[in-house]
């Protein structure tokens, strides 16, 4: 049986905003923020709510490349592939990632949604190639090593949260 969905942060959200069109982005952005993706159950209801059709709502989310359908982990990890990372080693860093993660091109988060690896066409960074971002952090002259130091250190404050 599938667990309901909870609509409170939703309705927190909604409160934060005029309830119209015109504040679509931002209760969308709002809603990713909390959940790190779209969940499909906020489209009917958030539609219902500012008085748009469903297939607009869903139009804008879609349409914006920031806004993700599917889950994300609490960790986004985004790994630049452009030509100056590319040229410096990008690619070692990401299979490191993948690897270290059980990930790979098709499976981009974590069964635990602690953690998603992104590829991107360029971080605009290009000067600290290899650029890796963790959740929009630049992390400069990134190696396979330094990604796996980075990763413990993201999955020691896991734990660390998950004491308290």
């Amino acid at each position: 049986m599938e667990k309901e969905f909870d609509f409170s942060v939703v309705d927190e959200i909604l409160s934060r905003h005029e309830k119209a069109e015109l504040s679509t982005i931002s209760i969308l952005q709002d809603i990713q923020d909390y959940y790190h993706y779209l969940p499909k159950e906020v489209f009917p209801y958030v539609a219902k709510a500012i008085g748009v059709g469903e297939a607009r709502l869903y139009g804008v989310a879609t349409f914006y490349e920031n806004f993700s359908l599917e889950p994300k982990g609490k960790y986004v990890i985004r790994c630049c592939d452009g030509t100056a990372c590319h040229v410096r080693g990008s690619l070692p860093i990401l299979d490191q990632l993948r690897k270290t993660l059980d990930l790979s091109e098709e499976k981009k988060t974590t069964d635990d949604l602690n953690f998603t690896v992104e590829t991107v066409s360029c971080l605009g960074a290009c000067g600290l190639a290899p650029v890796i971002t963790v959740n929009g952090v630049v992390h400069p002259s990134m190696t396979p090593e330094k990604a796996l130091d980075l990763l413990d250190e993201l999955k020691a404050e896991l734990e660390k949260e998950a004491e308290e």
